[in-house]
Parts: C-alpha cells; structure tokens; sequence
C-alpha cells in the first residue's frame, strides 16, 4: 500500500513553493472516515483513496485535486456529509468530492438507464470543473487493478464500461498513460484467453527483440549527434490492447503485427521534429500511407507528435514518433500537464478552445432527454478516428471518421444543419450521405424549407448532428400527436355532445392536465395522439355522472334525453355492446357486422374505408389498401373509428437488420418497455447477408405504432424497421371478406 509520505514528497518536488497541509488534513480525515472498512481484496479501505490520490501526484495535479482524492468516497461510503468537506476543506475541493460522489438515488427502469444517468451526472460534473472526471477516472484506475477480487461476472461488467466510456474519456482528456492501461486492464477480463497469448508473445518477442531495440536506439541517437541535434530516443513495446486492436481492424495474427517496437525521438523544438523526420525518412524507406502529421493539425485532445513507419535494420517495420519535450509531457499527461487550477478550477478562454469538444457534448446533452440515447451518442462519439477538412475560408475543421456534409453542417451552426439542402466536396456535388476524407474542403447549400430528415439518422456520424435530428423529429412528432389528438377528442366529443374546440379555447384543458398529472395542455393531449391515453377517458372527466334508474324514468316520463353515460358506469352487457359497436361508426348503418381485413391490418389513426362483403357484413380496409383499389365502387363505403381505443389491434412491422447477435433480443426488449406484445414472428437472412424479420404486434394506435418503429430504427444494427400493409415472404394473400 503507497503512503501518505511518498505521496507528499512527489508533490513538493514538483510544487516546492506549495505547502501540502491540506492533502495532510484530508488525509487525516479520510482515515478516521473509514476506519475499520476494509476491500474485497481484504486490505484497508484507506489503501484505495491513497492510490487514488498517488495516481494523481503522477499526474502532477494540485492540492485540492489530490485531497479530493483522499476524500473522494467518504460521501458515498461513510457518514461523512458534503456539508462537512465544504466546512472542513471549503467549496473548491467540496465541489469536486460532490460531483465524484455516485449519487443513485433516483428511481430507474432498469439497471441500464441507472448506469447511463451516473455517467451522464459525470459529463455535466466536468463541465463545472474539469477535475471532477480526472479524479474520477483515477478511481476507476485503481478499481481496474483490483478487480482480480470481484465475481466473474461484475469483472466483465464493469470491464466492458471501462472500455466504452472511461478509456474514451481519458483518450479525449489526452491521459494516454492512463488510457493504455485502462484498455489492457479492461482487455484481461473481457477477452482472458486471448490476453494471456497475447502476453506470452509479447514477452518472447521483447527477449528476442531486445538488442535489436538497443541496436536501433544507438542509430537514432548517432543520427541527432551527426546533425548537431539535442534530444533523446527510447524503444518499447506496443500496449497489449493496442496490438490487439490491430490484430482485430486488419485481419492479422500476432506473427503478422510487425510494427509491434515503437520509438520515440524527444526533441528541443519543432524545427528539430521536422529535421529528424527527414533524416530518418533519408536513412530508413518509410512505409506508404503511415505518415502522420499532428503538429502541424493536432488531435482534439491537443496531442501532437510526428508519427512515421518506416522499414528498420534487417528489414523490421519500425515505428517512430518524434515530438518536443512540452509535446511529450502533454501526451503523457494531457489535460492535466496543460491546464492550471485557478478561479476554482475553471480554465482559461484560449484554453477551453482547444476543448470544444466538451462544449459540444454539454450542448447536446441538454437536447437529449433520454440517458440511455445520451449514452449511446457519447460512445457514438468518443469511439471515432478523426479526419480534418477544410472550410472554403480554409479553416481547418476536426470530425469522426465516416463524417458526411450534415455531419459537417451541424458542426458549423445548428441552423446551417437543419436546413441543409446539399453539399460540395472539392468543389463538386456529392450526396449527403458521402464520407469524407482528410483534406476535403466542404461547402454546404442550405434552403430554408429544408428540415431534418430520418434518413440522415443512417449515415451522420457525429452525436451533434444525430442529438439535433432526433431533436427535430421528436417536436415534429409531438406537434403531429397534438393535432391528431384534437381531432380524436372532437370526434369523440359530437358523440358524447362536449364541444372539445370550445373546452381548448377555454383552457378546461389544462384544468385537466393536472389530473393527469401533466404539466400543461399539450402534454396531455400529446399523450392522447400517442395512444397512451384514449379520448373517451380524458373526455369521461367533462361528462356528467351516470343519474340514478329513478332520475332516469323521470326524465323519460317529462320527455328529455336521458343523461349520458360513462364507460365505468355500464353494465357488463352494455361496455361488450359498446365496445363492439364504437370501434368504427358507420354512417346510416347499424347493427351490422364489422370485421377487420387481415390484408392491410388497420389501426385506429389510418384513414379506413369499408367493403361490403356478400353475406358477412362490412370489411374494414385502410384507404390506400391495394385490395381495394380495383372492386366496385358500390360495394365501398364510408367508415370512421369512434369510441375507446383501449382495445389493442394487430399490426405488422418488417425489420431488416445486421446478421449480428444481440440484435433480436434488443429487439424484443424495445417491444416489452413500449408496452407492444408480439403476437408471432418469422425471420430469414436476405441475399445481401442481412437478417429480414417479421412480426405480428398488438398496439392501440396507428400513432404508437410509427412511435414504436423509429426507435426501432434508431437501434444499433437495425437498418429499416416499417409497417406493413401487404402480404409478405412466406405469407399468403388474403381474400376479402
């Protein structure tokens, strides 16, 4: 266990003129906090705050960062209040031990959505104070060294975590060290068989290959000394998740990696990067398309480096990045060498420039309402490579790789992006949906008539330009559900004799938002349009009660209409009768059998007709069912839905999909938490490798329906998910009537 006295010598070594007595006092107070607890791993519980708080000494972080550190999970762990740390170590360390703090008090739907709203807290923390994640992340850090001592099964949950949001996270903030170990850490017990092959050829390979290191360390160094160039030269072996992420993206064996040694030339300037770049490229033949340049166009993290593979002594592929010692520095430590704490940790304009990717995730973050969407549009982001084109100004703009125009529209301005018409790439028309590639300059056409389309959810690849279009379609959606509302209620509103249009224009509705325990008026009527409630139930609140049988005999004898009736006061014999009665009204016909064509499945929203059927009453098709389109006019006639829409219809989806595992069952779950039951189902793979499933559903609503089918379509994998109004493979037709 590291003590709290190696701890205060490396910050006085790199602080000399700050005192450490607050790291000291925290320390002290950390103790006290937890004494008495100890780890899975059976050792005192203080022995990972002080890790954590070692981690960050490396890191050449500040005082209060540091006693944050210590004092990190007394908040969540012991009885230690946030009130005490702001008393004890005032606001500033008071603010970061809060934001650290895991706070899961909150009722969630399933362990998913809890997790995604804890890392969301995280992201919105750092936006306060940066510290709030390095400190956070040098948590996790010392968690991943000591899962050895968790169950199986918590291992690799919180392994493929670390994998998708944390190591990202610490790539994005430039702690590379930390990153690496992350990933590898992470790699141990998501994949254990093949991390430990991957060790093993690894050791053999630097016993083989350790004098061919020391022999090309010589060489480099008595290239700098030939040239009156100062600096220094190291060689090393890649990370194990490193060579296993190629092994993965090229296809390749572990024989087959052969740039496995990397080496790094630390320098005094940037001329000097660029001097040594030529005279390693005049030594060694360098390997064509493996140049990269990130002084000249740093990475959004600010990292910077010269990186080249070139063909070594003996013919070995030999990797080599050249760099300042400030470059070097910033690599290692990232964020963290870069920005200095003062003003409570907030940093400085020029500065938070450089990092106007957090500004970006925080922007779209407030757009989406949704963690678990939240989440998958942060890993949707952090994962990318970036490519770097140009402005027709030619300012230089950073995106993921597989960015197209919208993409690079929404970076621009939001309102370049929802009205985006078009885009030129080198000065040529190109389809929105195109990639684009290092050094493209893009123009982008806009129309103001122009809006978000659901298509362009298939192809952008920033969380940015997906957040705004979900955005769009979400109030596009709602505002289309409120108007559909309106006119459910009004229909049903003649049948009950409530004039719905003057209740609107009166505000009664939002009176009776409350006792549905909505916000306002719209909130209530778009629950309406989106079939979670029926217009009967809402319009059942401005009816008056069921009268008494005497009432009603009295009212009859004096010659008035009797009262209307609620649904709730029925007998069972007249809620059956009503029911099979107002699911659809037709007009100057009673008492006639209604059935519902299998064909084209209609639901209460779709504009219906009806089919007159020799000897089995009336049909109901939707209007544009193709079964209709050719039968005699006289046999169709005007129908309408009416009545509670609480009955669940049959409905069928079509969706088409990667061949990958998982996707049904993500399928299926979406299914179960939108309240959708599925009837049957069939699936086949197509002749382009894809997988084609269909299913029967039961739903209330055409309007749910369509709801229920984007979010299928917004789920990884899913290429299409439709309605489908037409027999498909493997069904037969049906006859009418």
């Amino acid at each position: 266990m590291v003590r709290i006295g190696e701890i205060l010598e490396k910050v006085r070594a790199y602080m000399p003129d700050s005192g450490v007595d607050l790291i000291q006092k925290a320390y002290v107070f950390s103790a006290a906090a937890h004494a008495g607890q100890v780890r899975r791993s059976g050792e005192p519980y203080l022995s990972h705050p002080l890790e954590v708080a070692n981690t960050l000494a490396d890191m050449r972080l500040d005082e209060a960062t540091i006693a944050s550190g210590l004092l990190h999970d007394t908040v969540e762990d012991t009885k230690v209040s946030i009130e005490e740390i702001d008393e004890e170590f005032g606001e500033e360390v008071g603010d970061i031990v809060e934001g650290v703090t895991k706070i899961s008090q909150m009722p969630f739907e399933t362990k998913e959505q809890a997790q995604a709203e804890n890392i969301r807290k995280m992201i919105l923390s750092m936006a306060e104070n940066i510290r709030v994640l390095i400190v956070k992340l040098a948590d996790r850090l010392h968690n991943m060294r000591t899962l050895e001592f968790m169950p199986a099964e918590k291992q690799k949950i919180i392994s493929q975590e670390t994998m998708d949001i944390y190591a990202p996270l610490a790539n994005r903030l430039g702690l590379h060290r930390l990153k690496l170990e992350l990933e590898d850490l992470s790699l141990r017990y998501l994949k254990p068989d093949m991390y430990n092959q991957l060790c093993s050829g690894v050791e053999r390979y630097q016993v083989r290959g350790k004098e061919y290191i020391e022999k090309v360390i010589v060489l480099l160094e008595e290239m700098l000394q030939e040239n009156d160039i100062p600096g220094r030269v190291s060689g090393r072996t890649k990370h194990i998740y490193s060579i296993y992420h190629k092994m993965v993206q090229q296809n390749l064996t572990l024989d087959q990696v052969y740039d496995i040694i990397a080496f790094r030339v630390i320098l005094k300037s940037i001329k000097d990067c660029y001097a040594t770049l030529g005279l390693v490229h005049a030594a060694w033949r360098p390997v064509p398309g493996r140049f990269k340049d990130y002084i000249s166009m740093p990475k959004a993290n600010m990292y910077q480096s010269l990186h080249t593979t070139v063909i070594g002594p003996d013919g070995e592929r030999i990797e080599i990045q050249i760099r300042t010692e400030e470059m070097n520095q910033l690599a290692e430590y990232g964020v963290a060498a870069h920005w200095r704490y003062k003003d409570h940790g907030k940093v400085r304009t020029k500065e938070a420039e450089q990092f106007s990717w957090l500004r970006q995730i925080l922007d779209w973050q407030k757009q989406e309402s949704d963690s678990r969407e939240f989440m998958r549009s942060l890993r949707f982001d952090l994962f990318k490579d970036e490519v770097y084109v140009f402005t027709p100004q030619g300012d230089v703009k950073e995106l993921p790789e597989g960015a197209t125009p919208v993409d690079f529209a929404y970076l621009i301005h939001t309102d370049i992006g929802d009205h985006c018409a078009g885009g030129k790439v080198n000065g040529k028309l190109v389809p929105l949906s195109t990639p684009l590639k290092n050094g493209d300059t893009v123009e982008i056409i806009t129309d103001k008539q122009r809006h978000p389309s659901r298509d362009w959810l298939k192809f952008v690849n920033t969380a940015k330009a997906r957040t705004r279009i979900h955005h769009y379609l979400r109030t596009e959606e709602r505002a289309r559900a409120i108007a559909l509302a309106k006119e459910l209620l009004e229909k049903e509103g003649r049948k009950m004799g409530i004039n719905v249009a003057k209740a609107l224009k009166d505000g009664v509705f939002d009176e009776l938002a409350g006792e549905f325990s909505f916000k306002e008026q719209d909130d209530l009527l778009s629950a309406v349009g989106y079939a979670r409630i029926t217009p009967r139930k809402v319009l059942n609140k401005l009816q008056p009660t069921r009268p008494k049988p005497e009432e009603k005999e009295r009212d009859k004898e004096k010659g008035r209409a009797p009262a209307e009736t609620s649904k709730a006061d029925m007998t069972p014999e007249e809620t059956k009768r009503a029911q099979s009665m107002d699911s659809v009204s037709i007009k100057g016909v009673d008492d006639v059998l209604v059935r519902f064509a299998g064909c084209c499945n209609p639901l209460p929203g779709d504009t219906i007709v009806g089919y007159i059927s020799r000897g089995r009453g009336v049909t109901v098709h939707t209007a544009d069912c193709p079964n209709v389109q050719n039968v005699e006019p006289e046999r169709i006639i005007p129908v309408s839905w009416g009545g509670d829409m609480e009955t669940p219809y049959p409905a069928k989806i079509r969706i088409i999909s990667r061949n990958r595992s998982g996707v049904l069952s993500r399928v299926s779950t979406l299914l179960a938490q939108e309240g959708v039951n599925i009837d049957a189902g069939h699936f086949h793979s197509t002749v382009d490798g894809n997988t084609e499933i269909v299913f029967t559903v039961q739903v209330r609503e055409a309007a749910m329906l369509y709801v229920v089918l984007d979010k299928l379509s917004a789920l990884d994998d899913v290429l299409e998910a439709i309605r489908v109004t037409a027999p498909v493979r493997g069904e037969g037709g049906h006859q009418h009537g």
